[in-house]
């Protein structure tokens, strides 16, 4: 096993106490520090990475339904009848079932390459999936990327329906090696604009995935889960969002941060945030994942807000956890230096 394949499994969707501790900032600064993992993952849009030219390069297209097309270079001669015994072998990392994998067959696309093809109706668990290429008896070897056109993947709206939303988004790991990650959410609260001031955060989102969005939105609040604790939960009403161009799958709610400094005893508390339904039994993780950014908490960054606490002076924020989940952290505001 490679130091590349030793890394904690994915969160369970639906499991509110689930984390990593990538998820976890560092220190006191407001602003999300690197996450510390085997593997950092980057954005698909180059060339593979020198160390890797050894092996196979993928060109990937995704497309906004969330299939993905893998071509790549025969990796092997053609038997005697011209054909390769070949397939794309994606192999979920961390799974207890270290057998967990989905094989494509790759044949010629016409243009002397081989393709494979991964429809958005063949469910892929949540999760990072290593990809590979197998052929005939060898030991299957691990692919680098190539080039990767993610455009259909940005600013994606889904259509209606009840169907798990399916995100695939291809990207390179720090070790230069090609992987894939998956997202599988029904219903599914896609963050949009967020809103900070030093009295709380007022967040804009769309809802997916449910049958009728203007009944599960009627009545539904936004809960925030205190992680260190799952009993301690505070919750605020969801209201139809009124901008320009929003229709009934459009949402937004204001959480004040004095609910949350009233349970902070000092240190560093996480908050995950949570849509429940207007009947109670379904719950919406609030997420970004509809777009081509892999890894969004290096991108998407906040400015920390001091607020007041009986404890000592603190200070709140959002942030995106490893898993491109929305989170809220309360922590020691840092001294005035000078």
């Amino acid at each position: 096993m490679t130091r590349e394949d030793r890394t904690t499994p994915p969160a369970t969707p639906g499991d509110p106490t689930a984390h990593t501790p990538s998820d976890e900032p560092t220190g006191p600064s407001g602003t999300p520090h690197a996450a510390r993992t085997p593997e950092e993952p980057t954005i698909v849009s180059a060339p593979p990475q020198p160390f890797g030219a050894e092996a196979p390069s993928v060109d990937c297209i995704a497309d906004s339904a969330g299939g993905l097309t893998f071509d790549l270079d025969a990796p092997g001669a053609a038997d005697a009848q011209g054909a390769w015994s070949a397939a794309l072998v994606l192999r979920r990392r961390g799974s207890e079932d270290e057998t967990e994998e989905v094989r494509l067959p790759l044949a010629p696309d016409g243009g002397g390459r081989l393709r494979a093809v991964l429809p958005s109706t063949v469910a892929l668990a949540e999760g990072r999936w290593d990809v590979y290429c197998a052929c005939a008896d060898a030991e299957p070897r691990r692919l680098v990327p190539g080039l990767a056109d993610l455009r259909s993947l940005v600013d994606r709206r889904p259509g209606p329906g009840p169907s798990p939303l399916s995100v695939r988004i291809p990207y390179a790991t720090k070790h230069g090696n090609l992987s894939v990650r998956s997202w599988l959410r029904a219903p599914h609260a896609e963050a949009g604009d967020l809103l900070l001031d030093a009295t709380g955060i007022t967040i804009e989102g769309r809802l997916y995935r449910v049958a009728d969005p203007a009944a599960w939105l009627g009545g539904a609040v936004l809960e925030a889960r205190l992680r260190r604790d799952p009993d301690v939960v505070r919750t605020v009403p969801v209201a139809p969002a009124k901008a320009e161009g929003a229709d009934d799958q459009d949402f937004t709610c204001t959480l004040p941060f004095e609910a949350l400094t009233g349970a902070w005893q000092g240190g560093m508390d996480v908050w995950d945030l949570w849509l429940r339904g207007a009947d109670g039994t379904e719950t919406a993780r609030v997420a970004r994942i509809l777009d081509d950014v892999v890894d969004k908490k290096q991108i998407f960054t906040y400015p920390a807000q001091a607020v007041d606490a009986a404890c000592a002076p603190a200070q709140a924020g959002p942030y995106y956890t490893a898993d491109n989940d929305l989170a809220l952290r309360v922590d020691e505001r840092p001294p005035v230096v000078g």
